[in-house]
């Protein structure tokens, strides 16, 4: 299979590039090294990417890209990139947003109308549910977006259906729950409570920390790519990815502290717009469409992002006394 990873260098994008490599499969990665967060990390992920011998990455705009061309010989599309974010997404960022996931999504999409590709994989999100009405939440319940990114992630999803109703390209779109994991970005949840657990930096908690997160570990939704792009599921179908249990943030703040040895330091703020109470999906479409489940329970995914954590921190101060 030739695979076409698009956000190559991010954080879910370099694990499912280097598992297709490890798979034998051959992949074009493309990312744009775009600043919402610092690219260095982006960077190192793509030094790893560059040593792959059946890897080729390029660095590329998808706003302004010959995507006929590059979609050329490609079999599998997995378009993971994106403008993340829920927090940056009101007021002035919002033109951004529709930029980076919806008219990118539109041309990645006219352009693979014109290819016979075998599947079109599309990263979508859980924020698209907002607040539901009841818990957990299906393919079926109406989506009702509580921020702007959510709206825009639903739009792109609505440009696959329409594509494939239209053109019959083959699309599926992942909802992704709350993704943790070695490279997490630096803005989310997991990242920014362990990094304040190992410099004892206070975390700035929003809310009392009773917010409800389902959370997915990233090799776990690697996995559900693989399957994705493998299925015989109609074009057009939506499908949740997430972790299949619940916690809430005070939870999670108390098992990374386990975790690390020591009470996570606090600084309480108060909640933020956008932000949802919960979420929390229902996974019996996975399973019977893709054959897919998690695997990680939530205490096993963490240690293995602490260590990661861990072993960045240890690199660092090695380079930093190596130049003393």
């Amino acid at each position: 299979m030739r695979a076409l990873v698009t956000g190559a260098a991010g954080f879910i994008g370099s694990h499912l590039a280097e598992r297709l490599c490890a798979d034998d499969h051959e992949v074009l990665a493309l990312d744009a090294f775009t600043d919402y967060y610092r690219p260095a990390q982006k960077r190192a992920n793509a030094v790893s990417l560059e040593r792959l011998e059946r890897c080729s990455l390029l660095e590329i705009d998808l706003r302004d890209a010959d995507l006929i061309s590059l979609l050329e010989g490609v079999d599998v599309v997995f378009h993971l990139s994106g403008q993340p974010g829920v927090r940056a997404s009101w007021d002035e960022g919002f033109a951004g947003y529709v930029e980076q996931n919806v008219l990118v999504t539109q041309r990645m999409l006219e352009a693979a109308r014109h290819h016979r590709l075998d599947r079109f994989v599309f990263a979508s999100s859980s924020s698209v549910y907002g607040n539901a009405a009841s818990y957990p939440v299906s393919e079926s319940d109406l989506p009702r977006p509580q921020s702007p990114y959510g709206v825009t992630k639903l739009a792109a999803e609505h440009l696959c259906g329409v594509y494939a109703r239209t053109w019959s390209v083959p699309t599926i779109s992942l909802r992704y729950f709350t993704v943790y994991g070695p490279r997490q970005r630096p803005d989310m949840a997991m990242h920014r409570l362990i990094e304040a657990a190992l410099t004892r930096e206070p975390f700035p908690m929003y809310g009392d920390g009773s917010q409800v997160r389902d959370f997915t570990f990233v090799k776990d939704v690697v996995e559900a790519n693989l399957l994705a792009a493998r299925s015989d599921a109609p074009p057009g179908t939506v499908v949740n990815i997430s972790g299949g249990s619940t916690t809430t943030l005070a939870d999670v703040i108390s098992l990374i502290g386990e975790l690390d040895g020591r009470p996570m330091p606090l600084a309480r703020q108060e909640a933020q717009l956008g932000d949802v109470e919960r979420t929390d999906g229902r996974i019996e479409a996975a399973a019977s469409l893709l054959g897919w489940s998690p695997r990680t329970p939530l205490r096993e995914g963490l240690a293995e992002q602490l260590a990661w954590h861990r072993g960045r921190r240890e690199a660092h101060k090695a380079a930093v006394s190596s130049n003393v």
